[in-house]
């Protein structure tokens, strides 16, 4: 098995994207976004929650996989051939004849690295909206944290990013990087979006990466993501941003920086509990 070396200094990049319920479109516009990404120079590509499909839930359930089918063979040869870690924000993977899992799923450039299901499910009352994620999706039970040559990294999905703990825990287990692809409401984009990443970024001292959907996601505009895809430092400055539209963003990733972050801030060590 080929080891590779540890690297201190890359590129990072998330990739925002405008998902609907045209599953081969969606496929081709996360890859180009991919590609873009890569022939910029990102070592390490991070795509929103729902990549594949975004719609309703009958319609994820009729097109949910397993993490080995179709679009999760795809990525894995993309990956391969561009040489980059990738982090495909999540998948509708099938759990049974009723519920899927909202997975997300980590690639190098030698397959697949880690599988994460969605733990904390969205069943909450927004403006003009109510959403029960948890009536057609399972909710994973475990953190999982990825140890690769660019640094370890902690995976999650969108709403998880309201438990704090989560990402205490992945800290715990060595994580340097925290992955938050996310297709956030408009309503609690406007309202929380940017001080949740921030704060999670400054109470773990990690580099956040936060790919995120944007706009409209049917003819009709009833489903809307607020967008606004970040790259958050250690320090909880924010280092790159696209507001809205399809595209990327990349910012260098400098695991120095966590270090020395840590070593000024030491709260790991001082925390009690």
């Amino acid at each position: 098995m080929l080891v590779e070396p540890p690297v201190t200094r890359f590129l990072a990049a998330c990739v925002q994207l405008r998902s609907t319920e045209d599953t081969d479109a969606n496929l081709d516009r996360a890859e180009h976004w991919i590609r873009a990404a890569a022939a910029s120079g990102a070592r390490l590509v991070v795509t929103p929650e729902n990549t594949p499909y975004l719609g309703s839930p009958a319609g994820k359930l009729a097109v949910a996989q397993s993490v080995d089918g179709t679009w999760g063979q795809r990525f894995e040869a993309l990956a391969a051939e561009l040489g980059v870690y990738l982090l495909i924000g999540s998948i509708a993977e099938r759990a049974d004849e009723t519920h899927t899992w909202n997975t997300s799923l980590l690639y190098g450039p030698h397959g697949r690295i880690a599988v994460y299901r969605k733990v904390h499910l969205f069943d909450v009352d927004v403006p003009g909206a109510r959403f029960e994620e948890s009536a057609h999706v399972r909710a994973g039970d475990g953190v999982v944290v990825a140890p690769t040559p660019l640094g370890v990294v902690g995976m999650s999905v969108c709403y998880d990013v309201r438990f704090p703990g989560l990402y205490t825990e992945c800290v715990r287990q060595g994580a340097e990087i925290l992955a938050v692809p996310s297709a956030f409401t408009v309503p609690t984009g406007e309202a929380h979006w940017h001080l949740l990443l921030r704060a999670r970024a400054v109470e773990t001292q990690c580099y956040v990466l936060a790919a995120a959907q944007s706009g409209a996601h049917d003819a009709a505009g009833a489903r809307r993501s607020y967008g606004h895809s970040l790259v958050v430092d250690p320090w909880g400055v924010v280092l790159a941003e696209r507001a809205d539209g399809e595209g990327i963003v990349l910012a260098e990733i400098d695991r120095e920086r966590v270090r020395a972050v840590r070593a000024g801030m030491p709260v790991a060590r001082h925390r009690r509990w």
